[in-house]
């Protein structure tokens, strides 16, 4: 199925039922008096989150949803029925806003979270409404009230615990593959990947967090180069974020360059974006000889002037990748436990509730986010 993160849709709810003027005309009865009914309500419009959709591919194609009106009222003291809802089933992360102002309207955050999204206009009033003990013989009438229309944009923004970033063929398809059941497509060039992925990684019963692989960045990329810059939003309500480093990168570029641009345009992107707990994840070390990873290590922490965690992984092998999966849970449970927001920063955490000592290379340096 396409990935679709966006789309424009117009929602139309259903005008009211006209309110209808009439009278009780029977033989030997004379003044019967008004029995006219009011109209039935439009179709209201709801949005209603669903945990089997991950994208908005239907609204792509179908832009327009239109509640039935109301029914009219009729003579005998029949009221009019309301219309039937319906309701627009998005996935969980979906937000509505205004196309016109940009202003949001609601967020689906919960699975099965309904939200209206477009009033159903109320019925008319028949003369039956306004009969009184002075107003015995009411011609009055109304018609029904129009229901709401809007034009709505949807921006999907996946729910993730954990984000992956870094350059194309930097191996995050292949880590996710690794430590989840997604299956990606990975392959030996860069940009394989074209849509974000989500991965459940299952740490033991009742124990998982969800990973989300997005395309990989490219220098310029704030300003619209490359796939990335269209998926960073899925990275702004994860918890943590993994950069990920080619150690041995196979036209010989230089890994500090190639992760000083990713941060360069992390920041430009999204300076909240930027200031997210990160750490740095040193992949492919298969490819390094065994007498020459330390060393290299050190080298590009040095170079890079990284004051974080660091991780040294070979996603191809899985070497490193379980101590990498026990750590990350260990600092979205420290999350789910003290209900911190998502959004907080690095520095309000302490250094034992996201596992520093339990990282592969950790520089002994003054780091302020620890203070």
């Amino acid at each position: 199925m396409k990935f679709v993160d966006e789309a424009y849709i117009d929602v139309i709810a259903g005008n009211g039922g006209n309110g209808c003027a009439s009278f009780r005309r029977e033989k030997f009865i004379p003044f019967g008096g008004p029995n006219g009914g009011n109209g039935g309500r439009g179709g209201n419009v709801y949005a209603q989150a669903d945990r089997n959709l991950n994208t908005l591919v239907d609204f792509r194609f179908s832009r327009r949803h239109e509640a039935r009106v109301g029914e009219h009222g009729r003579g005998s003291d029949q009221f009019g029925a309301a219309a039937d809802d319906i309701v627009l089933r998005m996935p969980v992360g979906t937000i509505i806003a205004d196309a016109e102002t940009g202003a949001p309207i609601a967020e689906l955050l919960e699975p099965d979270e309904r939200i209206l999204i477009a009033k159903g206009g109320d019925g008319g009033f028949g003369n039956l409404h306004y009969k009184t003990s002075t107003n015995r013989a009411p011609r009055q009438k109304t018609p029904g009230w129009p229901g709401e229309q809007k034009k709505l944009k949807l921006e999907l923004r996946v729910l993730a615990d954990v984000g992956l970033l870094g350059m194309p063929n930097a191996g995050k398809s292949t880590l996710i593959a690794a430590i989840s059941n997604a299956r990606p497509k990975i392959a030996d060039y860069p940009f394989t990947t074209l849509h974000p992925n989500l991965g459940v990684v299952r740490v033991g019963p009742e124990q998982s967090f969800v990973v989300a692989d997005v395309p990989g960045l490219i220098e310029g990329a704030a300003e619209g180069a490359g796939l990335g810059h269209r998926f960073l939003r899925h990275l702004q309500r994860t918890r943590l974020l993994l950069h990920m480093v080619d150690l041995a990168p196979f036209d010989d570029a230089d890994p500090v360059q190639q992760a000083k641009a990713i941060a360069a345009e992390l920041k430009k992107y999204d300076p909240a974006l930027f200031d997210k707990p990160r750490w740095l994840v040193l992949n492919k070390l298969d490819m390094v000889p065994a007498d020459e990873r330390a060393a290299r290590v050190k080298d590009f922490v040095k170079r890079f002037k990284w004051k974080g965690p660091v991780f040294e992984i070979s996603a191809l092998t899985r070497e490193g990748c379980e101590h990498l999966v026990q750590a990350i849970y260990r600092h979205v449970a420290t999350y789910q436990t003290h209900h911190v927001d998502p959004d907080v920063r690095f520095a309000e955490l302490d250094a034992d509730d996201v596992s520093v000592k339990d990282a592969a290379f950790v520089p002994q340096v003054d780091d302020p986010r620890f203070r």
